[in-house]
C-alpha cells in the first residue's frame, strides 16, 4: 500500500493499532541506554512517542502525511518532543549514526525490503542496535490478522541473512495474541534484534 492508501486507512479510524507500544518493543528495548533513535516507517507514532517516554532522541519517519500529524498529536497529549519527518522508508537516509533502528511491520516486498534492512545496518552507531518485528510469512496460513500476501511477509532466515554485518542477537517468530470480538487469536512475528561492532 502506498502513502495515499495508508492516509486513508489512518483518516478511517481513531488510532489504528491504539496508544501503546508493540509489546515486542517494550520486551526488547526497555533496557536500552537512551541514546539517538529512528522509529522507520513510524506510522500514528506508538513506538517512537514510548522511546521519547523513556529518554529517547528520536526521529520518526513515515510517508503518510495523517500518520505523521496523528504522531505529532499523540507527542503533544503525552509531553514530549519528536522529529517527525515525512519520508518513505525505501529512500530516506538520516545524516548522523544513531543508536537504535526500530523497524516495526514495515511490510513491503523483496527487493526493497532487504534494502531497506541492509541500508539501516548501516545507520548505526558501534554498539547501536537495530530492531525489527513484523508479520511472519508463516501467519499468512496459520496464525490471525496481517497482510495476506507472503510476499510482503518476512521470513526468519532472509532477515537475519540481511544484517550479515552485524551481530544478531534475537531472532525467532514469536507468537501474539490478538484481542477479536469473537475472542483472543494468535498472530506470528518475525522478530530480529541486532547489534553494530
Amino acid at each position: 500500500m502506498e502513502a495515499e492508501g495508508w492516509n486513508d486507512r489512518y483518516r478511517d479510524t481513531e488510532l489504528v493499532w491504539g496508544r501503546g507500544a508493540n509489546q515486542f518493543v517494550v520486551t526488547h528495548l526497555s533496557d536500552l541506554e537512551p541514546g539517538l533513535a529512528i522509529d522507520l516507517a513510524a506510522g500514528e507514532g506508538r513506538n517512537a512517542v514510548w522511546l521519547a517516554e523513556r529518554g529517547w532522541t528520536v526521529t520518526a519517519v513515515d510517508f503518510s502525511t495523517v500518520g505523521v500529524d496523528k504522531a505529532r498529536q499523540m507527542a503533544e497529549v503525552r509531553g514530549v518532543d519528536l522529529d517527525l519527518v515525512l519520508g518513505d522508508a525505501r529512500t530516506w537516509e538520516p545524516e548522523n549514526p544513531v543508536d537504535l533502528v526500530v523497524i516495526a511491520y514495515l511490510q513491503i516486498p523483496d527487493p526493497d525490503r532487504t534494502q531497506v534492512l541492509r541500508r539501516a545496518s548501516g545507520w548505526l552507531a558501534p554498539g547501536g542496535t537495530l530492531f525489527i518485528v513484523a508479520h511472519d510469512q508463516t501467519n499468512v496460513s496459520a496464525g490471525y490478522g496481517g497482510p495476506p500476501d507472503p510476499a510482503v511477509c518476512y521470513d526468519l532466515a532472509e532477515t537475519v541473512a540481511a544484517l550479515d554485518r552485524l551481530t544478531v542477537t534475537v531472532a525467532q517468530v514469536v507468537e501474539r495474541l490478538v484481542d477479536t470480538p469473537g475472542g483472543q487469536r494468535m498472530a506470528l512475528d518475525t522478530v530480529v534484534a541486532a547489534t553494530a561492532a
